[in-house]
């Protein structure tokens, strides 16, 4: 049952993301490390400093019934790099949500989260709102119909894009940070499911023709059987930021050749690689990485290509998937804006049989990573981000307990009143 309710007023309070922002440019020339601090002038616009403690801005609706929902705005770690938007900037951010968003609140229906977001996110002057501002509303306004209708926001999904209610978990896939080795035995001990980025982001890290990595890589696989409990066995997957097209050269056949060689260092692992090269424009990256997962899809092997950056919004998605010019595609959740439009790039990633990887980043907040479980679930994807924070067990327990507490939820429900169960998923 929908109950209406509108906004009846909307309050904002500044807070902080799980991490820091990084000036991906200014990093991948080489900086030297100061403690946690890189030393150096920063290089991409809007940065102060070569990493900056990430900020958020919540925004809560109170709503006519006085429950007050929330969501929360915020960028990612590398913003500003590879077609993605300037870093956050709490003020511009609160003055933009003031004088545009704020108004077009006041007084909307909430009931049904499509219409909400459709009006409340519509363009401004032309051109989309920011898109940390489409992120942070579009979450309020799915707790809001979350709130009107008693259930679930996963069953909120499920009802606007008629999708049944789900029953399977989502792999989760962690992030190590720099402390590579203390966090993949932390994944290793708690199973995770995927594991571990590496943070591959510097040639220190990639290594002369990529050694370094490659022994990482063989390290990892090696753990994995050494301290993992019997039978477990986790997809690998690294983030190498471009570092194979820097390092090995932008040539299809070479990075393909390189990814190879890698799968065929860890026989029977399935293995990822992210973003292995950036050629610097959506265009470009779709025209080189579709070459090289055919050529990787005709040798057979077991390694597969994740996309990341020049593919950031829903019609970026659309593209890759469409061109098959990856395997798996990081839905990055705040570089696609509204979390409608996360549902709806799942879709068309499983309508084109592409792998649907909901991502985000570690800049994030406990909040937005809840609803991207509810999101995740919902869809059906193939594996979400452990999020937000790069010290792993945070992320593990937030991600993947709402996973838990959601399934329960619904596992129940069906048991309860099964006929109920179906409504809510064809509404």
């Amino acid at each position: 049952m929908r109950n209406s309710a509108t906004v009846k007023d909307v309050v904002l309070a500044p807070g902080n993301g799980g991490f820091f922002y990084d000036d991906q440019a200014a990093i991948r020339a080489g900086v030297a490390h100061d403690g946690f601090l890189y030393v150096g002038a920063p290089v991409t616009p809007g940065f102060t400093s070569i990493r900056m403690p990430a900020r958020s801005l919540s925004i809560g609706l109170v709503l006519s019934d006085d429950v007050i929902v929330w969501g929360d705005m915020m960028s990612v770690q590398y913003s500003g790099a590879g077609g993605r938007d300037p870093v956050f900037e709490v003020e511009a951010i609160e003055a933009l949500a003031r004088s545009v968003v704020i108004p077009r609140l006041l007084s909307t229906d909430v009931s049904n989260f499509l219409g909400a977001c459709k009006h409340a996110l519509a363009y401004h002057e032309d051109k989309r709102l920011p898109l940390a501002i489409e992120y942070g509303v579009s979450q309020a306004l799915l707790r809001a119909a979350a709130h009107c209708a008693r259930i679930t926001l996963a069953e909120v999904i499920c009802s606007e894009f008629s999708l049944p209610l789900p029953e399977r978990p989502i792999p989760i896939y962690a992030q190590s940070g720099d402390s590579r080795e203390l966090n993949v035995d932390k994944m290793v001990l708690k199973s995770v499911d995927v594991l571990p980025h590496g943070l591959i982001n510097s040639r220190e890290k990639f290594g002369a023709s990529g050694e370094t990595f490659r022994n990482f890589v063989r390290w990892v696989a090696k753990r994995t059987r050494e301290i993992g409990r019997p039978g477990y066995h986790p997809i690998l997957h690294f983030d190498v930021y471009g570092w194979i097209g820097l390092e090995i050269g932008t040539q299809a056949e070479k990075i393909a050749d390189f990814i190879a060689r890698l799968a065929d260092d860890i026989p029977g692992y399935r293995l990822h690689i992210e973003c292995p090269a950036d050629f610097g424009s959506t265009e470009a990256q779709l025209r080189e990485y579709a070459k090289i997962v055919a050529l990787l899809d005709a040798r057979g092997t077991e390694a597969r290509v994740v996309v990341d950056e020049q593919c950031n919004t829903l019609e970026d998605i659309r593209l890759f998937a469409e061109a098959k010019a990856a395997h798996l595609i990081q839905i990055k959740m705040p570089d696609v804006g509204s979390i409608a439009d996360t549902a709806r790039a799942v879709l068309v990633c499983k309508e084109n049989g592409v792998g649907a990887y909901v991502g985000g980043s570690c800049t994030e907040t406990d909040l937005s990573a809840r609803v991207a479980v509810n999101i995740a679930v919902a869809t059906q994807a193939d594996m979400i981000l452990a999020k937000p924070g790069m010290g792993v067990d945070e992320g593990i327990s937030i991600v993947g307990n709402e996973q838990s507490r959601l399934l329960s939820i619904l596992k129940y429900r069906r048991r309860q009143n099964p006929i109920r169960s179906i409504d809510a998923a064809s509404a």
